[in-house]
């Protein structure tokens, strides 16, 4: 856990709030992601408001942090290399996505999932620090943070949820105020007093039939979500499922590149991406993922076609 105490939060940095909270909650049980929320909160502050006295102290506070959590874990290729880190960064997203994406499919509602839809929109944010967002994942996030936003109103006011994809309407989530009571962002200081609500702007009306989810991102669907230990929700601990390890196709042993397959550019990016994805969900001891897309990977390379 970075030793490094952050100052109060200004109020010019109000946007960044979760995704430091989400780091602090992410310290022990994945460095990597939080080393990454905090990277994307400095860059965000840095934008924001560099100049300002206080702003200045809480950046340079968080940029201490930064340096000791890379020399803490100066040997991990996820902090060293961009692309392994944003690999790492995605599958957890994705992973978070999924549990509360699974748990609404069943019409299982709980603060949980709530937690989790809004935590993986948060991750999501965070994909920026590695560059533009695939459309993919603009959806997704587009889609969690309104999922998160209507399943809680719902809650809210004892009606009961639509499962799955429905037409989107514009909801607004109080995250303060579900967490009132919770502990402060800042180790040993005041938490912001302004509340973050999170409104729904900006999103597509139509409906939401066919979220797509990237190649090798499909998670288990017992896959838990971290949240705060006193917001109230009380969470048995899940065993993970048996691996179904997907059987290697025979025709990729004898599969030779015809003469003339041209690979493009976009066929190296694909093969790049699924292997990052097989590197990723082999550090979350996913061989099945990690299979599934080795094998994408070297069909596309082999034959030109996916």
């Amino acid at each position: 856990m970075a030793a490094t105490a952050l100052p109060p939060l200004p109020p010019q940095f109000k946007s960044i709030q979760h995704h430091l909270r989400t780091a602090q909650e992410l310290d022990k049980r994945e460095p990597v992601v939080a080393y990454y929320c905090r990277l994307y909160a400095m860059q965000t502050g840095m934008k924001i408001d560099s100049k300002t006295p206080e702003c200045r102290k809480f950046l340079s506070k968080l940029m201490d942090q930064l340096e000791a959590m890379k020399k803490q874990f100066g040997d991990n290729e996820a902090i060293t290399q961009e692309i392994v880190g944003s690999a790492h960064v995605e599958n957890y997203a994705l992973k978070m996505f999924l549990y509360a994406d699974n748990e609404d499919r069943a019409g299982q509602f709980h603060k949980n999932m709530i937690k989790s839809f809004y935590t993986a929109s948060l991750l999501i944010d965070v994909l920026t620090v590695f560059g533009e967002l695939s459309e993919e994942n603009a959806q997704h996030r587009k889609y969690a943070r309104w999922k998160a936003a209507y399943i809680h109103n719902c809650l809210k006011n004892g009606e009961t949820p639509q499962p799955g994809p429905i037409g989107m309407e514009g909801e607004s989530f109080d995250v303060e105020r579900e967490e009132a009571g919770s502990s402060s962002l800042h180790s040993g200081t005041t938490q912001p007093t302004s509340s973050s609500t999170y409104e729904a702007n900006n999103i597509p009306t139509s409906n939401y039939t066919g979220i797509h989810i990237p190649p090798g991102a499909h998670a288990p669907a017992n896959t838990p979500a971290e949240v705060p230990h006193n917001t109230g929700v009380t969470s048995n601990t899940i065993q993970p499922a048996p691996q179904n390890i997907p059987l290697v196709d025979p025709s990729l042993y004898s599969a030779q590149s015809a003469g003339e397959v041209r690979l493009t550019p976009e066929d190296f990016a694909r093969a790049q991406k699924y292997c990052k994805y097989a590197g990723s969900a082999l550090q979350y001891e996913d061989v099945s993922t990690a299979v599934q897309n080795l094998q994408k990977a070297l069909k596309l390379l082999i034959t030109g076609r996916e």
